[in-house]
């Protein structure tokens, strides 16, 4: 399984509003310029994270965004599955409609189903705060010059 685009930028974004989380709205200008993401897409992915109640937004000349819950409470799973929708290996194995011929017989289901319920269980354990202390634990771990 590989992440799209639409992913891996929604998450940068986020850990970005995540390392300014409390300081008021941020513009989109200034994550795309941090994350060195392009600033038209990234406001697809924001207007969907914000629908989704993940975002707040402020107009006007001080305007920006900023995250709607504390790090601590927006974990990885809540953003990919927004932007990506679900996270299973196969269609047989989602939480839709989908409805397999063989399922009865099927002997790769079962493969199928560790590895979505192995995606689960880590995308579902790592917050946003959890980055932020990984970044700074980098920080205080890198030697100066």
């Amino acid at each position: 399984m590989r992440l799209s685009t639409r992913g891996r930028y929604g998450l940068k974004a986020m850990y970005q509003l995540a390392i300014h989380y409390g300081e008021g709205p941020i513009p989109l200008k200034n994550i795309a310029d941090k994350q060195n993401l392009s600033e038209n897409y990234l406001e697809q992915l924001v207007s969907v994270l914000r629908k989704e109640g993940l975002l707040n937004s402020v107009r006007g000349a001080q305007g920006g965004y900023m995250l709607s819950k504390a790090p601590m409470d927006i974990t990885v799973g809540d953003i990919l599955r927004i932007l990506e929708g679900d996270m299973a290996p196969a269609d047989c194995v989602t939480d839709g409609d989908f409805e397999c011929e063989n399922e009865e017989n099927c002997v790769t289901k079962t493969v199928w189903i560790k590895i979505r319920d192995s995606i689960d269980e880590v995308i579902d354990s790592i917050t946003l705060q959890d980055m932020l202390d990984k970044r700074q634990e980098n920080d205080e771990n890198t030697p100066v010059d």
